[in-house]
């Protein structure tokens, strides 16, 4: 029987009760665990040379992992998958650095990664690849003689060619990208984006049902968009043991709760949500004392420097906001710059009467979705959703803003801390319909199936 083979950077925690690290670790674990399968990917230690370790296996699932040279994870994971494509994929074309020793590396991993695949792969098995780490990697493989169907999955946005071909390299990645059989996007509208640099760039032409061919070859694009277990989120969300936290917050907290959870990023929009935020205080003086702005942003990448940077900013920028608007009794924004595990989120989320969720740009956004799923039917919060993140596309009962809006984002918070009940009821049923056919299980079943169909 034919495997399922997953790539991705990293290889996730898959212990029984260890937190799986977002949506594209939770995806590939769930395909894995249904059928079984092998899953390759860096194991996140860095050695003096970049080696592969011995297979374990973890019930149905083979794991091949690979420790990266100090220089292999400067140039290809600090330099240029997250100072170069990063910034990129994500419209920050001001913040992209690029270097051609950084590409080098680039490619140079994506080769590693491909022979630890082309060592353990069956002539049968799919070939599953995950994100914007592996974009030459197919062309590897093909390189190295494998010819099985190769799939890959990007859960980040694709730019307007345009923007893509700021990136020096661009011609290269588009032509290693095409090696793949299948390239599967968030949106109708990064597929277009990458189709549309492939027939106006690189000389492509479109066929039908989203193939291109290009380069002496045939490949299909398609729309796939992520989602979440929602049944298992609001057994989560509504758990006994889990929910201590969240009474215990509700206690303490006698104010209605907005709640963001956002990686640390540039990406998320937070230094626009806080100035958001107190626009809303400025000029909707009736919520004053009566709400609490809760942002959890865990930190990522500290060893890049923007990273550095934004969370300077932020805590600077959150005991401004505090210093001005605070009361003896009453502070209206609080940052918390750690994490926590599903089990104290998802009964978070049940709690706020308002999800905030705005990022510059983002290919999907689960957090949006898992905000929904947890909440109460019977008397569901609000969601705040930018425009530019990829689940606004399927999400659009929410109040959709444009994240760079101040005086927008605040008449949105001033209208979903208002909204009747009656109206909440029906954008959440509305949301929810989406998102169950929608789902994960969709979403693994959907990409396979296209990857099986050649």
């Amino acid at each position: 029987m034919p495997r399922l083979v997953a790539v991705s950077n990293r290889v996730a925690p898959i212990q029984e009760g260890e937190p799986t690290a977002g949506g594209l670790a939770a995806g590939v674990l769930d395909a894995l665990k249904q059928q079984g399968g092998i899953w390759v990917g860096w194991s996140g230690e860095i050695t003096a040379e970049s080696t592969a370790n011995p297979a374990r296996t973890v019930g149905p699932i083979a794991l091949y992992t690979i420790n990266l040279s100090r220089k292999d994870y400067d140039e290809f994971y600090r330099g240029f998958a997250n100072a170069t494509l990063w910034p990129t994929l994500h419209y920050q074309i001001g913040l992209a650095q690029f270097d051609w020793n950084d590409f080098a590396g680039y490619r140079r991993v994506n080769d590693l990664f491909a022979l630890a695949v082309s060592q353990v792969v069956r002539s049968d098995d799919l070939i599953w690849a995950h994100d914007y780490h592996l974009l030459c990697f197919a062309e590897a493989l093909r390189a190295a003689g494998v010819t099985n169907r190769i799939g890959l999955f990007l859960h980040t946005p694709f730019p307007a060619p345009a923007v893509f071909m700021t990136i020096p390299s661009h011609a290269a990645l588009i032509r290693a990208m095409c090696a793949f059989d299948l390239l599967g996007f968030q949106t109708e509208t990064d597929r277009t984006a990458f189709s549309d640099y492939v027939v106006r760039q690189a000389g492509g032409k479109a066929g039908h049902n989203g193939t291109l061919h290009v380069f002496g070859r045939s490949l299909r694009t398609g729309v796939f968009p992520i989602g979440v277990h929602v049944d298992e989120v609001r057994v989560q969300a509504e758990d006994p043991v889990n929910r201590r936290l969240a009474t215990r917050l509700r206690t303490t907290l006698r104010e209605r709760l907005i709640l963001s959870v956002d990686r640390l990023d540039y990406s998320k929009g937070l230094r626009q949500r806080f100035t958001a935020f107190e626009r809303f205080l400025e000029e909707y003086p009736e919520h004053r004392g009566k709400i609490t702005f809760m942002q959890i942003a865990p930190p990522s990448r500290s060893d890049v420097q923007p990273y550095r940077e934004i969370r300077r900013e932020l805590e600077a920028e959150a005991g401004r906001i505090n210093g001005r608007f605070a009361d003896v009794d009453w502070v209206p924004l609080r940052y918390l710059n750690r994490g926590f595990p599903r089990n104290v989120l998802m009964p978070l989320y049940a709690e706020a009467e308002v999800g905030l969720v705005t990022p510059l740009r983002d290919g999907m956004n689960l957090v949006a979705k898992e905000y929904i799923a947890a909440q109460d039917p019977d008397d569901p919060g609000v969601l705040v959703l930018s425009q530019f993140a990829g689940a606004a596309v399927e999400l659009d009962a929410a109040l959709l803003v444009n994240p760079y809006d101040q005086a927008g984002m605040a008449a949105a918070l001033d209208r979903a801390l208002s909204m009747p009940l009656e109206e909440r009821r029906e954008r959440h049923a509305a949301m929810l319909h989406v998102m169950r056919v929608h789902s994960l299980e969709r979403w693994r079943d959907r990409f396979e199936a296209a990857l099986r169909t050649p």
